[in-house]
């Protein structure tokens, strides 16, 4: 007795080499990304017609009422000793010293800000630039 031998079957498509891709993306872009750390406190920038974009990775942030905040860090000249630690830590390594970003409420009287920017080079920054919001 001779039976018929069956038809032969098309091997499925094995998923498991786009699972490694999906795998090796997600790794990349979980390798790459900047996380930044969230703001102590938000501030409301004043608007002018420039649409410069800052160019330094350090922010100092000044809300309506002068206190300075960095990072996690919220308070006084304290948080400038911070910051300037930072720039000196980063002076032997970095590629060239980058401006220091400071993001200032609107609201903060100018009397306040120019207090603040006379402090700026007894603590060692040397580099500054004040962030504004188009208009």
């Amino acid at each position: 007795m001779r039976l018929a031998t069956p038809p032969k079957r098309q091997p499925s498509e094995s998923i498991i080499p786009m699972i490694n891709v999906v795998f090796l993306l997600l790794i990349f872009f979980l390798m790459t990304a900047q996380i930044a750390p969230p703001a102590p406190f938000e501030v409301e920038p004043p608007k002018a017609a420039s649409e410069a974009q800052p160019e330094g990775e350090l922010t100092l942030l000044v809300d309506a009422d002068g206190r300075l905040g960095f990072r996690d860090l919220a308070g006084g000249d304290e948080v400038l000793d911070a910051v300037a630690a930072e720039i000196e830590d980063c002076s032997g390594g970095c590629a060239g010293p980058a401006p220091l970003q400071i993001r200032v409420d609107a609201a903060l009287p100018a009397r306040q800000l120019a207090v603040l920017m006379a402090k700026l080079p007894a603590a060692g920054i040397r580099k500054a630039e004040i962030v504004t919001a188009a208009k």
